[in-house]
Order: C-alpha cells, then sequence, then structure tokens
C-alpha cells in the first residue's frame, strides 16, 4: 500500500477559499441559528488564513437601522458600534457593496479599532430577502492583503451562508 500523497506546501489562495467554503457548508448543513452560522464563518476563516489579522460581523442593529453593532468575531477587541458611511464597515453598509482597502491609513474616515491594521476588505451579509443584516471584516497587518479573489469567494461563501 502507497502512503498518502503529501498536502502541496503550497495553494493557491481560491485552493484554500474553495476548501474552507466546503468545509462551512458541512459544518453548518441543517444549522439554522444565525449567529451560529457567523461564529462558525469567522473561526473557519480566521484559522485557515495567516492574513487575517481580526475576522468577525457587524450586524445591522435592529433598533437603530443605520448603525452597526459588533456580532462574532475572532482576533483582537473590535469596535463596539459603527454608523452607516463610517469607515470602512459604514462604508460597505451604506453602499452594500464590497470594500477592498489596501492601505486603510488613506481610507477617508478610517476608524483605527486596533492600529496593527494596515488593509481591510469589508463584505456586505444578505439575508433571503436581500435585506442587509450585517457586514463581513477581515483586517490584515500586511498592507494590500486582500484582492478580488478574497472579494468572488467571501461574497459566494457569504451569499451561500445567509441567503438559503
Amino acid at each position: 500500500m502507497l502512503p498518502p500523497s503529501p498536502r502541496p506546501d503550497y495553494q493557491s489562495k481560491a485552493d484554500i477559499y474553495r476548501e474552507i467554503a466546503s468545509a462551512i457548508a458541512a459544518v453548518l448543513d441543517g444549522e439554522t441559528d444565525r449567529i451560529a452560522r457567523m461564529a462558525t464563518v469567522t473561526a473557519l476563516l480566521k484559522d485557515r488564513f495567516d492574513t487575517y489579522f481580526w475576522a468577525g460581523f457587524y450586524v445591522v442593529d435592529p433598533v437603530k437601522q443605520n448603525e452597526l453593532v459588533v456580532g462574532p468575531y475572532q482576533g483582537t477587541l473590535g469596535c463596539l458600534r459603527i454608523p452607516f458611511g463610517r469607515g470602512v464597515c459604514g462604508a460597505a453598509a451604506a453602499t452594500r457593496t464590497t470594500q477592498i482597502v489596501p492601505d486603510v491609513h488613506a481610507f477617508p474616515g478610517h476608524i483605527a479599532c486596533d492600529s496593527r491594521s494596515n488593509s481591510e476588505i469589508v463584505v456586505p451579509v444578505f439575508d433571503a430577502d436581500n435585506q442587509l443584516i450585517a457586514v463581513f471584516d477581515v483586517d490584515s497587518v500586511s498592507f494590500n492583503a486582500f484582492d478580488e479573489t478574497d472579494a468572488d469567494w467571501l461574497e459566494n461563501i457569504l451569499k451561500t451562508t445567509f441567503q438559503t
């Protein structure tokens, strides 16, 4: 019997996302609780990417519909509340579009929850009725850590996880 093939030392970012998307779908199969789903997505993504310094959700406040409140996350202390339109998370919520920021220090109105963050990606999260329910925020200590590959895969993972 042959020994198992060694895992390649290098996988493309897309290959890693593909594996994580499959793992998320398998773990969450049958789980309906939104917080459990958010916590699981955060844990699996943060664990797999060394570039993820902080990863988590900011949830639309059910009372103040124009404000985000920190939800499940992994990393250092996050900001507790972010108004729509303020910072990268607020911009993603207000515009309902993914924000890729190669240098957060150059982003107008950036909120420095942790000064070690240098780049960021924030993806809006919608429910089955296409209502904004949260944003998924990832920070990195590296500059230019995120690109369209991250955006495409995160958008796909979040759509599959929260719109079905």
